[in-house]
């Protein structure tokens, strides 16, 4: 199985050309970047991406953004999903990663909403990979894992940080079985969080070992699933982010990491270990 490594393009300002500069040093194939909902915009991003010779996922919100529009009805969170498969069609990414739905949803609304959104991208022939990410539908491990036992055929981007913001501690208790997730990981966000935020300040940082610990136990068990489940290539973005994630020191605001850095380290720690790793093979019988 092979690693392909994305840049995230989260606060990224414009510039193509240092961009695939970046995506290259960063050895990645290609970025993750929202879809346009502008056909214009579509085409240009299409063109740039050809141009540079860069593979991308593109990223949706359902509810019109990344904290959902909170009086949207499950038949618009479908619409922008619709409009979202159509800008697929323009610009062809790998897959769609959907930030979808709202948490403020009953399980029967999130159940009605996801099977129809899945038939949809079933038949426009477009892979989509369902966010675990706060203010979402999938904000949460336990609704979650609810979620897949109505529908077992949904696919998903493990972003653990949120989940473990949410929960307010590391999910390692011998009762937090988290495989039937597992094994429906489609793709990873490897940005490492802490009980109290989505994002630790350096994951070098000795105090914060044991986040970083359980995450890469995570993001290595998704890749012994995939690879038991036959998959050729697994998808791995680093996702240390601005946006109130990056912390700052107080009155100068200035951040305590580079952004660039961490994105640049955690995609080299994650070539190097996923190297040396030895997917599993079938028991002998």
């Amino acid at each position: 199985m092979q690693l392909d490594i994305f840049k995230s393009l989260w606060g990224w300002t414009g510039d193509w050309s240092l961009c695939s500069a970046q995506v290259r040093e960063m050895g990645a194939v290609g970025v993750e970047t929202r879809l346009p909902l502008e056909a214009d915009a579509q085409r240009t991003m299409a063109d740039a991406l050809a141009r540079h010779g860069l593979a991308c996922i593109a990223v949706v919100f359902t509810g019109g953004g990344v904290i959902p529009h909170q009086g949207w009805t499950v038949g618009q969170h479908l619409q922008r999903l619709r409009e979202a498969l159509d800008g697929a069609e323009v610009v062809r990414p790998r897959f769609l990663n959907l930030l979808a739905g709202n948490d403020r949803w009953s399980l029967g609304q999130m159940v009605d909403f996801f099977g129809r959104a899945q038939a949809m991208a079933d038949e426009a022939g477009v892979i989509c990979s369902w966010e675990t990410h706060r203010g979402s539908a999938l904000y949460s491990p336990w609704v979650t894992l609810a979620l897949i036992d109505q529908l077992p055929q949904l696919r998903f981007t493990a972003d653990i940080s949120h989940w473990v913001v949410v929960c307010e501690r590391l999910l390692n208790d011998p009762l937090d079985d988290l495989s039937a997730f597992i094994d429906r990981v489609h793709h990873v966000q490897a940005r490492v969080g802490y009980d109290q935020g989505p994002q630790v300040p350096h994951f070098e940082a000795p105090e914060h070992a044991q986040d970083v610990a359980f995450h890469q136990g995570v993001w290595q068990s998704i890749w012994a699933a995939q690879a038991q489940r036959g998959h050729d290539r697994s998808t791995l973005t680093p996702e240390f982010g601005p946006d109130g994630y990056t912390h700052r020191l107080p009155f100068t605001l200035a951040p305590v990491a580079d952004l660039h850095a961490l994105n640049l380290g955690m995609a080299q720690r994650q070539r190097s270990l996923f190297d040396a790793w030895t997917p599993p093979t079938e028991a002998t019988p």
